[in-house]
């Protein structure tokens, strides 16, 4: 199907992958069609989800973030974050969860909470309420060591002020972090 009809919109060709072949090296073991490996804070990394045997995109952010940051398996992480999301009770705001953490995971939830701090996180609140950004997704605001930073509607594992994930989501190291847990 093409994609205009999808409604998604071509990357301009300053967005796209510059290839080191043309430039006489080998391209790098990451580098995939379309996303910008210049960024020296950014490093592509799913996770583990292609070597896990799925395909495809999918809004499973959460996932890849703890995986990365606790160094596990993704389909063990998968497992556990898609059976919380299958047991958590249908409140006025969320609905009854379904067995997947494909589609997102509600992060604020007690049981999300719990795993993490039986992985060994704590979790560091970076704004409050009227507050104000005071964090940015980048290395030099960042703590070092294993991180899964709460950004606006996405969670990216950060390790040693290098950001883990399938794209390159700083917005140039302006993006603001709501909070992040560190692994103790």
């Amino acid at each position: 199907m093409p994609s205009a009809l999808l409604g998604l919109k071509k990357p301009t060709p300053s967005k796209l992958l510059t290839s080191n072949a043309t430039r006489g090296a080998a391209a790098p073991h990451n580098a995939r069609e379309g996303i910008d490996m210049t960024n020296s804070n950014f490093t592509y990394n799913d996770g583990g989800r292609a070597a896990s045997g799925r395909k495809g995109s999918a809004g499973d952010c959460v996932c890849r973030a703890v995986a990365i940051a606790a160094e596990l398996p993704y389909d063990e992480v998968y497992a556990r974050l898609a059976n919380g999301n299958a047991t958590q009770r249908q409140s006025k705001h969320t609905k009854k969860g379904e067995r997947s953490a494909r589609n997102g995971i509600d992060t604020t939830r007690k049981w999300f909470k719990d795993y993490m701090v039986e992985l060994g996180f704590k979790w560091t609140p970076t704004m409050s309420i009227g507050s104000g950004c005071k964090v940015h997704l980048r290395s030099d605001e960042l703590p070092s060591g294993r991180l899964v930073c709460n950004v606006s509607r996405h969670q990216v594992a950060v390790v040693d002020g290098v950001v883990h994930d399938d794209h390159d989501c700083t917005r140039s190291g302006t993006r603001c972090v709501y909070g992040y847990w560190a692994k103790a």
